[in-house]
């Protein structure tokens, strides 16, 4: 009998020693008590407890969470009757608090949000609600994040998932969209056609442009052309009388030089001239000025001459 007492006692040590060794997984605590009074938070790891003494409270994650808020009626400033249903991201700070300050954190959460989500809707119209989820679920993780503050609950996000109007308003609201995109689609097809017809206008213009430049540009060139033909030509004429001239000239002067250098007299140098005048007079493109004097005395070498030819 003393045997199985024994062994019994010992049999519910053993269960009191392993019961009192805690293993703490990563992302939760453990809220401890001694004698019913909070002692500490039990971090990961390995803890050892009192037995019949230390207690454990609640273990609480620390690791981000999520509550799905089933779809709300709500009221909107112009009466119409949505149903909203959200989505809250949080995270347990101080799990003390959390145990502590509240019976059941996740449904002061919960509440919290559905209220407020009320009263923020209620004060907008049914297209304010629409166009601005932004600006509901900034205002709801505001003032909602404050009162969670009390339970050591940090508020992470608010997100609406869904926004559904009556089916009279969401038929309407088909048929203006409808509308609104015939009437988008007739002022982009006017548009189109507008732009179309400008680039097609200003293709001629830019053709008749080009044209006209075209044109302007080989009358110019035509006229330079020409031009540079008639002052070579005239270039052409100048130089050749020039040539004829000088050659002329030249001869003339030959024939003096000789006369001079073979001493003949004065005679023959007159008779020699008047026919270097009268070979230079033969050239339509030269052109004499003489003197009365010189005209007289060219009369009186002629007679000369025909004086002296006779002779011969």
């Amino acid at each position: 009998m003393l045997k199985i007492i024994i062994t019994v006692i010992v049999f519910v040590l053993i269960i009191a020693i392993l019961s009192s060794i805690k293993v703490v997984n990563t992302g939760s605590v453990m809220v401890a008590e001694r004698l019913g009074q909070f002692n500490r938070m039990l971090e990961p790891g390995w803890h050892f407890l009192i037995p019949f003494i230390d207690y454990v409270r609640r273990r609480v994650s620390t690791k981000q969470q999520i509550i799905d808020i089933p779809p709300q009626n709500v009221i909107t400033k112009d009466n119409v009757n949505i149903s909203i249903d959200n989505v809250i991201f949080y995270k347990v700070m101080n799990a003390k608090d959390a145990v502590y300050n509240i019976e059941n954190y996740m449904d002061g959460i919960r509440y919290a949000t559905i209220t407020n989500m009320r009263n923020i809707v209620g004060e907008m119209t049914l297209d304010e609600v629409l166009s601005g989820r932004d600006r509901i679920n900034s205002k709801l993780l505001t003032i909602v994040d404050e009162i969670t503050d009390a339970y050591g609950i940090k508020l992470l996000s608010v997100e609406i998932k869904n926004i559904l109007p009556p089916r009279e308003i969401q038929e309407a609201m088909e048929k203006q969209m409808k509308a609104e995109r015939s009437k988008r689609a007739t002022i982009l097809e006017a548009e189109g056609a507008k732009q179309a017809e400008i680039a097609r206008a200003e293709g001629v213009k830019q053709a008749k442009i080009l044209e006209a430049e075209a044109a302007k540009e080989a009358n110019i060139r035509k006229a330079e052309g020409l031009r540079e033909a008639q002052l070579l030509e005239a270039q052409g004429k100048a130089d050749a009388i020039k040539e004829v001239a000088l050659a002329e000239a030249q001869a003339i002067k030959n024939v003096n030089d000789a006369i001079i250098s073979s001493g003949t007299n004065e005679v023959v140098i007159a008779l020699k001239q008047v026919e270097a005048l009268k070979e230079m007079a033969k050239n339509p493109a030269n052109k004499l000025i003489l003197p009365n004097e010189t005209l007289s005395s060219l009369g009186s070498i002629a007679a000369i001459a025909d004086t002296l030819k006779g002779t011969k």
